[in-house]
């Protein structure tokens, strides 16, 4: 099965979800987000393909989530969007895609409803 996470090694969450697709016999290709973001195209559709909003993806309890005014009540998804592409630790994680679709894998567990 052809799986991706995009990981960032230093969240728990995210190595857990590593450990749990490893554990059910799959060798995901793994992209750290955080040096290899995806592209805008492939965030909105990972974003959409997982049922969320764009504010539902973004991490909220990162200190440059307020620092930069994001949560402002007229703040969009397109600005939202280029926020999360300047920098990508605020993109939420892990996501994962597999040809059974797409999960924001918080809890982890998450993950194996597409496995």
């Amino acid at each position: 099965m052809d799986i991706t996470i995009y990981h960032n090694p230093r969240c728990g969450t995210s190595r857990n979800t590593l450990v749990a697709i490893r554990e059910a016999g799959h060798e995901p290709q793994v992209i750290d987000y955080l040096t290899t973001p995806p592209t805008r195209e492939r965030l909105r559709e990972m974003i959409a393909a997982a049922g969320l909003t764009v504010r539902d993806a973004v991490r909220s309890k990162e200190a440059l989530f307020g620092e930069l005014g994001l949560d402002g009540p007229g703040v969009g998804d397109e600005a939202l969007l280029d926020a999360m592409l300047a920098h990508p630790v605020l993109i939420n994680r892990p996501f994962v895609v597999t040809p059974k679709g797409v999960r924001l894998c918080r809890p982890f567990e998450l993950v194996r409803e597409i496995l």
